[in-house]
């Protein structure tokens, strides 16, 4: 890669090149990460011909702290705890239930936005192919991992076009298989890897995910 990507679309289409062991399979399932995931696993879903659906994440913040996370949920009604941070702060069920409930509320008002009224896609014993615009620190992207494996996927693969070396090698140790395009050093933050790195509106990833829809899929069936 020279300077960038010129944008998520073409990062995605760079991206794909990767993941050709995976085109035209019945089992496979590409989950993005909202928002910026969306238009980089579009141009994959055109290309690998697999079903495309959002995978969302919410972190659970420590009242007062809430960039330190207990935990964090997911689609399909997944929730992961940190128990050491838990303990650690002696955070209380009830703490750690009205947390959960403001979360989910946002979480479950994203999905109706993103999904209307289709229902989460279906992870058990399929290859789930997790895809965001490119990882920084990874913590969404591990909550994600965290999640999906609850719903025992027969193999999960992470794909970003761009990432700190660091957080693909930490990856590697919850993933099945960890794929970053790029892993530049020094790592400056993700947007600095695109020309283009404007912010993917709401409106964008719901239209993204309706055309996606329409794409062939040797799946037959979009989860």
């Amino acid at each position: 890669m020279d300077r960038g990507y010129q944008d998520r679309f073409d990062a995605g289409r760079q991206l794909a090149t990767h993941l050709q062991a995976y085109a035209n399979r019945p089992d496979v399932l590409i989950l993005a990460l909202p928002r910026g995931g969306v238009p980089v696993a579009f141009a994959v879903t055109s290309i690998l011909h697999a079903p495309l659906d959002v995978f969302l994440v919410r972190k659970l913040g420590v009242p007062g702290q809430e960039e330190l996370a207990m935990g964090a949920i997911a689609t399909g009604n997944i929730r992961v705890l940190n128990h050491e941070v838990v303990q650690a702060l002696r955070l209380s069920e009830q703490t750690i239930e009205h947390i959960t409930r403001e979360e989910q509320r946002e979480l479950e008002r994203r999905e109706r936005l993103y999904r209307g009224d289709r229902p989460p896609p279906e992870i058990h014993n399929r290859i789930v192919i997790l895809i965001d615009d490119g990882l920084a620190t990874g913590a969404s992207m591990r909550a994600a991992v965290l999640a999906a494996r609850q719903q025992h996927p027969a193999r999960l693969v992470v794909a970003v076009p761009v990432a700190a070396p660091s957080v693909c090698a930490e990856l590697l140790t919850e993933a099945d298989e960890v794929i970053c395009a790029s892993t530049p050093e020094p790592f400056f933050g993700v947007g600095q890897w695109y020309y283009n790195f404007a912010q993917t509106s709401d409106q964008e990833v719901h239209a993204l995910l309706e055309r996606a829809r329409h794409f062939p899929s040797v799946a037959g069936r979009s989860g």
